[in-house]
């Protein structure tokens, strides 16, 4: 215990009796008054009742104060000194100029807690005042280290910060009475939009005030690209889009080149004419990739002189350019619900080149028309164009809910050219329904060799049923729609009920991703989605034509799920045979590191049929782009997931290319190449802005002050009393034993009954 011993004194009942027994007693007492004050009620005489009924009274608070047994006890106590943090933000951000030509901001806060020292010693008599800076893990600071070492934070988290200082807060002598918060408020964790409904119930919950003081002003010569703003992959030959915000503080009149360079090659440059004291300016770039891979680029502005961050006048970015649009021929049996919503994810797929043909009706159906000889479609069916003459310039060709018998729709001439075209690497997906697989379509028995199912003879199930997700289904890429197997599987689960399928068998050597979870063909689930590889192509079969239903699911928190987006993102990937789905991959982790940091790359290997390669050996190699030379060589084994990880020491800023290959005992697994960008930039230097929201808005929410410097001495800013107090002897001193009590009663009892008598009650 700190603080000096001293006594207090308070009122206790000594009585033996347990709680309900003295209930009862003072119970009994008070109704013996309320009878006396019954008893009266008819006596005309107002001084009579009065009198009696005083008697009474005075003798059961007598009774009472016998029965309780009252005393005093003396207790010896120590008040505990509750803390008072001062926080100092430690992060690289303070290290930026407080004001123009002034010192750092960590050393402005230096000055502060010399002024405010003789408050902070005043304090110590009733408090223990800790000085703390946050990296971000708290550790104790000092005036000369915040005037001489650099801030070695790379990321302000306020709301972090006060989290990991509320754990040190475990009551007691322990126990947090405030926070006075020096920091620039430039937040880049949860804080960095400002202070949210949700982060400000977060900060009430505290349960300390925070008072923050302002370090740095806003008014600085800088010249700053922010905002960056680019997909992460692009499609070779493809126009891409750049764009960046330009905010150029302190240099009015000034035109400003930004160029943008991939590796060392000028792509182009675009000049800002500036005309105020801070303004932001949208510029964007546009070019088109040449080649396939990942490529580092960089955006770049002149440094001016008196600048307060140079640092922030270059951005780097690394794009993956991936192969030209996926060409698709969608053929469709008859218009649905399913095939508008596939025609209408593939027509919005930048990705996707489409051609598409559905048939309207047949020659058999009876649309009560004057003139049955009519075309069947809006313009015929180009048959032997596309199944002939075309069809290799198709990397997918997608039948949907299509075999008909009709000769004008049969494509019975060109099935064994299909076939062909799968086993020569093209790709190949049936899509269920009425007139697709079993009894509902015409046989094709050579095309029918390129599809991984076959027919069982049977009518489909109308009856609704819940998709299930094999175990294959739960590594296979396609069915891979969030970035763990737990997740996927939980997405698939919260897939509404299915309303049909066609009955098919899965052929030996195919994969089934979704079966149904009630019915059997062969003794075994039927499959919902199967697939294989035919000769060196690809083929995809779904029984069911509802898969538009799953555009409409959403996550449990409300937002959409995407899920049948990327499932089919996924198939086409996988029937064209994208390269991030290769059995070999090595990606940069992450992409874009900052200086100082670790360069990382996690290797993924796989079998054929895409069970993890356990026990592979991987080998990475890092090499520079601007020296053309290897940097680096890291050697692994993958585990039983047939994942491995590297890492390379920190390298200066720059491109980076690394290349990995595994063996799995004499044989190759392949080989596999990223690229990374060690960037010029970290997120705490990319804006030297002070922000004074986050800090008026954080004080205001745990009903804390908000203050600036400089300050001249401590601000009175909110503290939490009165302290702890912890109990160490205490002595009892009985007050009801004394004759005086017992006279008291006995004389007023007495004269109750002589009056009673006298005024004929008794």
């Amino acid at each position: 215990m700190t603080g000096a011993d001293s006594t207090a004194r308070k009122l206790v009942s000594l009585s033996p009796l347990p709680s309900w027994a003295l209930a009862l007693l003072v119970a009994a007492v008070v109704l013996g008054v309320v009878l006396a004050a019954a008893g009266l009620r008819r006596e005309p005489s107002l001084a009579r009742r009065f009198v009696l009924i005083g008697l009474r009274i005075v003798a059961a608070a007598a009774a009472l104060f016998l029965l309780l047994e009252p005393g005093v006890r003396t207790l010896q106590v120590a008040r505990v000194k509750n803390r008072v943090a001062v926080l100092v933000d430690r992060t690289a951000s303070m290290g930026l100029p407080a004001a123009p030509g002034a010192g750092s901001r960590s050393a402005a806060v230096a000055e502060a807690l010399e002024r405010i020292l003789p408050g902070l010693k005043a304090l110590e008599d009733r408090f223990s005042v800790e000085v703390l800076g946050f990296e971000p893990a708290l550790v104790p600071v000092g005036e000369e280290i915040l005037r001489t070492a650099a801030a070695p934070g790379t990321r302000t988290d306020l709301l972090g910060a006060l989290r990991a200082l509320r754990a040190t807060d475990t009551g007691g002598s322990r126990k947090l009475s405030g926070v006075l918060l020096f920091s620039d408020g430039a937040d880049n964790a949860e804080l960095q939009a400002g202070v949210s409904a949700r982060a400000s119930t977060e900060l009430a919950a505290l349960g300390f005030p925070v008072s923050t003081v302002q370090v740095g002003e806003s008014s600085l010569l800088d010249v700053a690209l922010e905002n960056l703003k680019v997909d992460d992959f692009a499609f070779v030959r493809n126009a891409v889009a750049v764009e960046v915000e330009l905010r150029v503080r302190g240099f009015p009149g000034r035109d400003v080149p930004v160029v943008l360079e991939r590796e060392g090659q000028v792509l182009g440059t675009k000049t800002v004419h500036v005309t105020g004291a801070d303004e932001t300016t949208q510029v964007s770039f546009t070019f088109t990739p040449d080649q396939t891979g990942r490529f580092v680029y960089t955006l770049s502005t002149p440094v001016f002189p008196g600048e307060a961050v140079t640092e922030n006048n270059t951005r780097s970015f690394v794009l993956k350019v991936i192969r030209d649009r996926v060409r698709v021929l969608l053929v469709v049996g008859r218009p649905s619900w399913d095939e508008r919503f596939l025609r209408g994810l593939l027509r919005q797929d930048a990705n996707v080149d489409l051609v598409s043909f559905y048939i309207l009706r047949t020659s058999s159906d009876d649309t009560q028309t004057r003139n049955p000889e009519r075309e069947l479609s809006l313009i015929p069916f180009p048959m032997e164009e596309i199944f002939d003459a075309k069809l290799s310039t198709f990397d997918v060709v997608i039948f949907q809910n299509f075999g008909h018998s009709d000769p004008q729709l049969s494509i019975a001439q060109y099935e064994r050219k299909l076939e062909q075209y799968v086993a020569n690497g093209g790709a190949l997906v049936a899509i269920g329904g009425d007139r697709a697989f079993g009894d509902g379509r015409t046989s094709y028995p050579i095309l029918d060799r390129a599809l991984p199912v076959d027919s069982v003879g049977q009518a489909a199930s109308v009856a609704p049923y819940r998709l299930h997700l094999t175990a294959e289904g739960q590594r296979h890429p396609v069915t891979s729609v969030l970035p763990t197997g737990t997740a996927s599987l939980a997405a698939w689960d919260e897939l509404p009920a299915a309303s049909g399928v066609n009955l098919v068998r899965a052929k030996p050597g195919a994969t089934v991703l979704l079966d149904h979870p009630g019915l059997l063909v062969d003794g075994k689930p039927a499959p919902v989605l199967a697939l294989w590889e035919h000769g060196r192509g690809r083929a995809m079969a779904l029984m069911t034509d509802d898969s538009w239903t799953w555009a409409f699911t959403v996550h449990r928190n409300g937002e959409p799920s995407r899920l049948y987006d990327r499932f089919w993102g996924n198939a086409l990937r996988w029937l064209v045979r994208d390269p991030d789905l290769t059995t070999l991959q090595v990606s940069a982790d992450p992409p874009s590191v900052e200086p100082g940091t670790p360069v990382g790359a996690a290797v993924t290997a796989r079998e054929a049929d895409y069970q993890p390669a356990a026990g592979a050996d991987v080998t990475v190699e890092l090499s520079s782009v601007r020296d053309r030379r290897v940097v680096g060589t890291a050697r692994a084994t993958t585990g039983a997931d047939g994942m491995a990880h590297v890492s390379f020491p920190p390298q200066p800023v720059g491109a980076y290319r690394v290349r990995a290959s595994a063996r799995s005992g004499e044989r190759a697994l392949g080989e596999a190449e990223d690229a990374l960008a060690v960037r010029t930039l970290g997120p705490e230097l990319t804006d030297a802005t002070v922000r004074t929201d986050i800090l008026v808005a954080l004080a205001r929410a745990t009903g804390g002050k908000a203050y600036r410097l400089p300050l001249q001495a401590l601000p009175d800013f909110p503290l939490l009393d009165p302290p702890v107090v912890e109990v160490g002897r205490s002595r009892d001193r009985p007050l009801w034993d004394r004759w005086e009590w017992l006279g008291l009663l006995g004389t007023a009892l007495g004269l109750e009954w002589v009056l009673r008598r006298r005024f004929g009650y008794v």
